[in-house]
This record gives structure tokens, sequence and C-alpha cells, in this order.
């Protein structure tokens, strides 16, 4: 129900973009050829914060621009849930990998509703497609195998007993050299409201949906059904610089 709820949401913000172009028909003058948007993302696949991603367009006519943009996002499986130790440390039972994915995409972006140099809201809609390099990288805990003694290893249901053993997660980026590579592919399709009193600077939101897909299925929990193509509803907030 959250999700169809999300997607209705999504349909109707594209409604609004319609119906503020037709309002509107007098923008003003706020032409620019070249920009740079830098943004932090959130989406239905990820935590607190989904990822980050850059994006540099340019102009093809007066409507209509076009972009290259790397994103880089961490993907959870949605069962993942964490915990807190006893000692303080928080991590999430259950997991044994984590999936970077690394986004190169190339889109079109076509403005619907121009703002004024120094008011207003420009609305536009954008679509993007392009490969996906996920890196698998193990996920490592620190647990009990007697009551004095820890090891810390990538997480496997048959090595610890019971949540309560372990003592909280391995280090930051442990087993990264270990990490294997999936190839893939994938599509979104957004609409972006950006704001901004500066001609040359933007700020602004972009709330889309992206689809994913893999040569393999990801073992990101070893006990719960895991994924070969993945779907989520996203936002980035950006800001950036026009010229």
């Amino acid at each position: 129900m959250a999700t169809l709820i999300k997607y209705l949401l999504f349909l109707v913000l594209i409604g609004y973009s319609n119906l503020a172009l037709a309002q509107r028909e007098d923008a003003g003058d706020y032409d620019y050829d070249r920009e740079v948007l830098f943004g932090v993302n959130k989406n239905t696949n990820g935590g607190l914060i989904g990822g980050f991603n850059l994006k540099i367009g340019s102009r093809i006519n007066e409507d209509l621009f076009q972009f290259f943009a790397l994103e880089f996002a961490n993907v959870k499986n949605p069962k993942e849930v964490r915990y807190n130790t006893a000692f303080g440390n928080s991590y999430i039972f259950g997991k044994s990998n984590y999936l970077y994915a690394i986004r190169p995409q190339y889109g079109r972006e076509l403005i619907m509703f121009k703002k004024a140099p120094q008011q207003g809201v420009q609305i536009s809609i954008l679509t993007a497609l392009g490969p996906s390099i996920g890196v698998i990288a193990p996920y490592y805990v620190e647990y009990f195998v007697s009551r004095t003694e820890t090891v810390r290893e990538q997480y496997q249901p048959e090595n610890v007993r019971s949540r309560f053993d372990v003592t909280g997660p391995g280090r930051i980026f442990e087993g990264i050299g270990n990490s294997e590579l999936a190839i893939g592919a994938h599509a979104k399709a957004a609409i972006a409201f950006e704001f901004g009193v500066f001609k040359s600077n933007v700020t602004g939101l972009e709330l889309g949906y992206l689809f994913e897909g893999y040569n393999k299925e990801i073992e990101l929990m070893p006990t719960v059904e895991n994924r070969q193509f993945y779907h989520s509803v996203y936002f980035t907030l950006f800001y950036g610089f026009r010229k």
C-alpha cells in the first residue's frame, strides 16, 4: 500500500507540472547553457542517506537539455533491521554482503515550466539510462565463539548461533578487497522542482522512479529472499551552478 501511494504521488506531481505550465506562460528570461549539480539521495532501497550523484548538463534547444551523470548508492535488502548491542554498537543481523551500485548514465531533461531569474519554481521532467556496476562487499561482524573469545568475519548463519552473541560490526571497509562485481543496467524517470534566487545557482528536489537489474541474484542476506532486479522510488536534494 505504501508503495502504491508513492506511485500515485509521483503521478500527481507530474499532473501538477502540466497544470503549472498552463497557468504560467511568461516565466521571464532565465536562459543558461550549462549546469553542474551535486545531489544527496534518499530511496526506498537505501538507508537515511541512500547515495550521492553528480550531474553535468548542456543545452540542446530552448527547452531540452542532455546530461551525463554518475550515481553512487548503497542498496539494501528490505528485510534488513539494525540492532543495538550491550556494548553500545549497532549492526544488521543476518546481513552478509553490502551492495554498492555505481551508475554512469545519459539522459534528457525537458523544461515544462521556466522560472524567472530571481523568483518562482522551474519544473522539468527527465529520463536517463546506463550501465550499473555492482560492488558486492562482505559484511563483517564480531561475535563470541566462547565466553571469552571473539572473532571478526563475514556473517554466515551457520557460525552465529544468536544475535545476542554479536558484539558489533567489523571495521569500516573491512573485507573490501574480497569484493565481487555484478554487471547490469538501469533506467529512471523523474520530475524536478528547482528553486533559487540567483540565476547562476540552483537548489532543488528531484522525485522519481528507478529500475535496475544485474546479471545474477545478489545475496545480501542468506536467510531471506534475495533479488536480481531492484526498483525504488527516490528523491534527491541537489545544489549546483549554471552559466
